[in-house]
């Protein structure tokens, strides 16, 4: 049964994790087998741009040696045969035009996201 995962909190636990939680989780629960689709929306949608370049966090003599990198997370997913999808008028909304975006991210206009979920049996909203 396959799963599709709505993430629109951005950037939650990315200093301290390294990365997205669900991100995180996605990539662990694809490893174990489960069928997933990604669904950016609101600001998550920020993770699918190509160039992005995050700088260390330090406060005080410590640092986080590494910072997240989101837009590899993605690819990474893609990779593992993940579908991602972005809401177009999110994107929009940002000024991210698709060229910046990683590829393999699917655009789905506001007006067919109940199309898009009602493809799957299971949907979990992040």
């Amino acid at each position: 049964m396959k799963t599709l995962q709505i993430v629109d909190t951005a950037y939650r636990a990315t200093l301290e994790e390294q990365d997205d939680t669900v991100l995180w989780l996605t990539h662990v629960i694809r490893g174990a087998g489960a069928e997933l689709a990604l669904l950016l929306r609101g600001n998550a949608v920020n993770y699918a741009v190509a160039a992005q370049q995050p700088v260390a966090l330090a406060i005080g003599d410590w640092k986080q040696s590494h910072p997240p990198s989101l837009a590899a997370d993605l690819k990474g997913l893609r990779d593992k045969g993940v579908e991602i999808f972005a809401v177009k008028e999110d994107v929009e909304e940002r000024g991210l035009e698709d060229k910046v975006l990683i590829g393999g991210i699917s655009l789905v206009p506001r007006a067919r996201l109940a199309e898009l979920i009602g493809g799957f049996r299971r949907v979990w909203h992040w």
